[in-house]
């Protein structure tokens, strides 16, 4: 057998690329003909995305600013938070008709060394349009301010008021538990980790309810003898401190109800005995609930030394750790009509927050915020 010179191989070599290259250009593979028979399906090429985020929903519509709607479509939410087993929140409402001038010492309570703190807390704001803020509500305060209307004294505007913030974040958050409600005066006497452990461990709510008070009945009376009457008896009239801390079911019965607050909006004919917002709340409350209130407030405050209506006002130079430690060493005051076997359980919780501060006591209380109000 004569074996093939080096030269008749390399011609043959050449004759046979052509039909090769020919024959790779013509016979496409399976995965290319199943592209390009789905290339009008898609349009954006022959590459199909596998596990890619689905389009953002839409933003939700905004909230009605009318207080009828506002109220209707939050009685419509879940009265427990949800959902089961995630953390629950603590929803911080500020009623303010000023700039809040100690929002550096709730920066630091808020944005406290623990870096989950921000997935358990919520804040709303309702700032009376009708007043001056001079710089706008910034840090963890930004775009927190609720729709809010003009509110004043010896009128139900703070009652409504106090009911739009608890509207808002019943539907803002379902994962909302707890609501105290603060004022542009108050510090809280704890850090965020003590505080947010008293409450979400509490199944109650705090609110002081206290009856046979001196001057209760020219309170009941202030809008007329007889006007709250049949739905109000004066033996189920109560009184108590406008600042409180509800339970979602709780926050979810106020904005709920109608009938009680029927008779409370109505306008006052003697206006210095007129203080909604110091009885809606404990009437309601005792009156449809009262087995699952703690009759107390978490929010110190000394009437001892009152001016004008108004409680005690701490000023700059009255600021250090033992006023702190003074205030964490008080306790609240409990209803006498409450220690009875039909009444709830007190529960041993300090005062959580404290009022009436000086604006200018903001430098020496932050001061002392890490090593004494903020330490526990």
């Amino acid at each position: 057998m004569i074996a093939p010179n080096p030269v008749s191989l390399c011609c043959a070599l050449l004759l046979c690329m052509p039909l090769a290259i020919l024959f790779t250009i013509t016979s496409p593979t399976a995965t290319t003909t199943t592209n390009h028979n789905n290339s009008d399906k898609n349009p954006a090429g022959n590459f199909i995305s596998i596990g890619s985020p689905p389009p953002p929903s839409p933003p939700p519509p905004p909230l009605p600013e009318d207080d009828k709607s506002l109220f209707r479509l939050a009685a419509r939410m879940n009265r427990k938070p949800w959902p089961p087993g995630a953390p629950k929140k603590v929803a911080f409402l500020f009623l303010t008709t000023t700039p809040l001038p100690f929002a550096p010492l709730w920066e630091l309570f808020f944005n406290q060394t623990h870096t989950n703190n921000k997935k358990l807390f919520n804040i709303y704001i309702h700032a009376d349009p009708s007043s001056h803020y001079e710089q706008p509500f910034s840090g963890v305060f930004t775009d927190r301010v609720i729709h809010s209307k003009p509110t004043q004294r010896f009128t139900p505007s703070l009652v409504s008021a106090a009911r739009r913030l608890l509207a808002h974040a019943l539907l803002d958050d379902p994962a909302n538990a707890m609501f105290p409600l603060v004022s542009a005066s108050c510090i809280p006497l704890h850090s965020f980790h003590f505080i947010y452990k008293t409450l979400i461990q509490s199944k109650k709510s705090f609110i002081e309810i206290l009856a046979n008070e001196p001057g209760a009945y020219g309170r009941y009376v202030a809008r007329g003898e007889d006007t709250m009457l049949p739905e109000i008896p004066f033996q189920d009239f109560r009184i108590g401190s406008q600042f409180y801390i509800l339970t979602r079911r709780h926050a979810r019965l106020v904005v709920k109800d109608e009938r009680l607050w029927s008779k409370f909006k109505l306008p006052c004919i003697q206006w210095d005995t007129c203080y909604p917002e110091e009885n809606y709340f404990p009437t309601l409350l005792s009156m449809e609930d009262r087995s699952r209130c703690v009759p107390a407030t978490l929010t110190h405050v000394d009437w001892s030394r009152q001016s004008g209506g108004h409680p005690r006002e701490y000023e700059a130079s009255e600021v250090g750790p033992d006023l702190i430690l003074s205030l964490r060493r008080d306790r609240p005051r409990y209803d006498g009509n409450f220690t009875n076997s039909s009444s709830p359980a007190r529960e041993d919780a300090p005062f959580l927050f404290a009022r009436k501060f000086s604006p200018e006591s903001l430098e020496p209380l932050m001061r002392i915020a890490n090593d004494v109000i903020l330490r526990d």
